[in-house]
């Protein structure tokens, strides 16, 4: 008797992509949708020193007042009687967040405070100033 010489089946050595691929998008929508971004102020500020200097995680309003006293909010130049409304709008787009303040070291201290004031008005009790740790070594 004679066989009958089997033909192969493509179909049966390809591998099915389709599951691989629903993994990799399920996998890319979970990075997507719970990572944090950093949020910038937009200006370089030379912080001051401190001993006591903290990392702030989750602060959602960052405010930079640079060397010449002017205030910065999201990369745009704001004045000191804008400041209080701005804070609100950022605020109750996410009540659960802080106001970190970035004063350049040489920037007045009349205008921090000034800015403190607006942001304790807005109703925003967690109000923190940025600074860096001292390097020692």
């Amino acid at each position: 008797m004679r066989r009958k010489p089997r033909l192969i089946d493509e179909e049966d050595g390809a591998i099915d992509m389709t599951p691989m691929l629903d993994i990799v998008f399920i996998m890319l929508i979970f990075f997507i949708v719970t990572s944090t971004f950093v949020k910038e102020s937009g200006i370089d500020v030379t912080r001051p020193q401190a001993q006591t200097a903290v990392r702030q995680e989750l602060a959602s309003i960052l405010i930079a007042i640079d060397q010449n006293d002017h205030i910065w909010i999201n990369q745009r130049r704001i004045d000191i009687r804008a400041v209080r409304a701005n804070i609100e709008r950022l605020h109750a787009e996410n009540p659960q967040g802080t106001v970190v303040i970035q004063a350049d070291k040489s920037s007045q201290t009349g205008i921090l405070v000034a800015v403190m004031d607006q942001a304790k008005q807005a109703g925003v009790e967690n109000v923190a100033i940025a600074a860096t740790q001292p390097n020692n070594g």
